[in-house]
C-alpha cells in the first residue's frame, strides 16, 4: 500500500478499535446486569440495581414492560454500526486491495475474490436466520452446536479459495455482520415494538423482549472469537497450518466458553 492508504488504514484500524470497546463493553455491561439484578417489589420492575463507579452512585431498574415513551431514552446503537463500517473499510483497503486475498496460486481472479467475501458477510446473515428460526433454534444447545458446525464449514470451504490469513478474518467479518445486523434487525426493531405498543395502550407482548434478549446473548458469544481473528494475523502458528480449519473451530470453541464464563461469573 501506499503512504495514502497505510494513514487511512492505521486511523480505520484505531477508530474500529475504539469504536468496537464501546460497543463490546456496552454489551458485556448489559448482560451483566440483567445476571446482577436484584428482585424487586415495585409495580412492573422486574428488578434494580445499585453500582458504584467514577464516584457516582446509580440506581437502574428494568422494566418488565415499558410503562410509556420516555422523555429521553438512550438508544445504544451506532458503537455497533461505526465497529461495523471501520471494519468493512478495513476489509476493502487490506484484504480487497492490499495484502493477499487469494490462496497462492489460485486459479480465479482477485474480483472474483472480493464477490466470495461479500458472499461470506451476506449468507452468513442469512445462514444465521435459517438456523434460529428454525426448529433447530428452539433448542439453544442444538443451534448453538448447528451454528458452531457451520461456521466451521464455512473456514473449511473458504480455505479452497482464500489465502490462509484471509480465511480466519472472514470468519471474524461474518461473525460482526451477524452481530450488528442482530443489533439492527433484531433488538432495535424489537425495542421500537414495544414502545410503540405501549403508547398504544396495547398489552405487553414479552415475546419481543425475549427475542431481543437471545440476539444479545448470541453477540457476547460471538465476541470473543471474533476478537481472536483480529489478532490471528500476528499468530501463523494458527492459521499457517495444513488444516487451519480445525485450529479454528477449537479456538472459536473456546472463545464460546470464555465467553459464557465472562458473561457468567465477572
Amino acid at each position: 500500500m501506499n503512504d495514502a492508504l497505510d494513514w487511512l488504514s492505521l486511523v480505520l484500524r484505531w477508530f474500529h478499535v475504539i469504536a468496537g470497546i464501546m460497543w463490546i463493553g456496552t454489551t458485556y455491561l448489559f448482560n451483566w446486569m440483567e445476571r446482577a439484578l436484584d428482585p424487586s417489589t415495585k409495580p412492573n420492575i422486574m428488578g434494580e440495581l445499585w453500582m458504584v463507579h467514577g464516584g457516582g452512585f446509580y440506581l437502574v431498574e428494568k422494566q418488565k414492560w415499558p410503562e410509556k415513551d420516555p422523555r429521553v431514552l438512550h438508544w445504544f446503537k451506532w458503537e455497533s454500526m461505526l465497529t461495523f463500517l471501520s471494519g468493512l473499510g478495513l476489509l476493502m483497503i487490506v484484504y480487497w486491495a492490499g495484502a493477499p486475498l487469494l490462496e497462492y496460486g489460485s486459479t480465479i481472479t482477485r474480483w472474483q475474490g472480493v464477490g466470495i467475501s461479500v458472499a461470506t458477510l451476506v449468507l452468513g446473515r442469512v445462514g444465521y436466520e435459517l438456523i434460529w428460526r428454525s426448529p433447530l433454534g428452539k433448542s439453544e444447545p442444538v443451534g448453538a452446536f448447528v451454528s458452531w458446525a457451520a461456521a466451521v464449514f464455512v473456514a473449511w470451504l473458504l480455505g479452497r479459495w482464500l489465502s490462509d490469513r484471509a480465511v480466519f478474518l472472514h470468519v471474524g467479518a461474518m461473525f460482526g455482520t451477524i452481530m450488528v445486523t442482530n443489533v439492527w434487525m433484531t433488538i432495535l426493531p424489537n425495542q421500537r415494538k414495544a414502545l410503540k405498543i405501549a403508547a398504544e395502550g396495547g398489552a405487553p407482548q414479552p415475546e419481543l423482549g425475549k427475542r431481543a434478549a437471545r440476539s444479545s446473548k448470541h453477540n457476547t458469544y460471538m465476541s470473543v472469537p471474533l476478537i481472536f481473528t483480529m489478532i490471528s494475523n500476528h499468530y501463523p502458528m494458527t492459521f499457517g497450518r495444513e488444516h487451519n480449519w480445525i485450529v479454528l473451530a477449537v479456538l472459536i470453541l473456546a472463545g464460546f466458553g470464555g465467553a459464557k464464563v465472562v458473561r457468567d461469573h465477572l
